[in-house]
């Protein structure tokens, strides 16, 4: 890791605000390259006409407008099963901040198409929980296979091990992973 850091030099995550729309933002990035989530958030938001991106702001929006500004099918359907959870409150978002991380975890993965992964990016760049080990994580996996060079991808338990030294500073350890694949992953 200190190889990693040295290269990609100060820490700088840039955070959200824990609310509604910063889940949307981590529902459309699934499975997705940073720059296509981005390209398909920000026709969301133009959807949005300059009015908030609430509950009911994407409630009102037809299946079919989500699915043309390039959502999938299940990706409507779960944005779409998130807003129907925090209108009616379901899903607290101004309390989210006061309970800790597993309690967070499990309120979020109750909501179709919101797993661990989606809610440990929520803790960190939301909340700004400070040691969330997103031990799913393709680029997580990547680099850290790469850094220790491992033949092949670590599991989830793997990455545990690796990660015991990182505590509590495991957010902080997964961005500079994340950064560690930029620009071809010279390490």
């Amino acid at each position: 890791m200190a190889r990693i850091i040295k290269r990609v030099g100060p820490f700088a995550m840039q955070y959200r605000d824990p609310t509604f729309e910063a889940l949307v933002r981590s529902i459309v990035s699934q499975q997705l390259s940073t720059t296509v989530a981005r390209v398909i958030f920000g026709r969301l938001a133009a959807a949005m006409r300059g009015r908030e991106m609430t509950p009911e702001n994407i409630l009102r929006l037809r299946v079919t407008t989500m699915r043309k500004l390039g959502l999938s099918g299940q990706k409507t359907e779960y944005i779409r099963s998130l807003a129907r959870h925090a209108q009616d409150g379901l899903l607290p978002f101004e309390s989210l901040v006061d309970l800790d991380d597993e309690a967070v975890i499990e309120l979020l993965v109750q909501v179709k198409g919101v797993g661990v992964w989606t809610a440990h990016m929520f803790l960190m760049f939301g909340l700004r929980r400070p040691n969330v080990l997103a031990v799913g994580d393709l680029g997580v996996r990547q680099a850290i296979q790469r850094a220790y060079g491992l033949a092949e991808m670590p599991n989830a338990a793997e990455v545990e091990r690796i990660a015991k030294g990182w505590r509590p500073h495991c957010s902080a350890a997964c961005w500079y992973l994340w950064r560690s694949l930029e620009n071809g992953g010279e390490i």
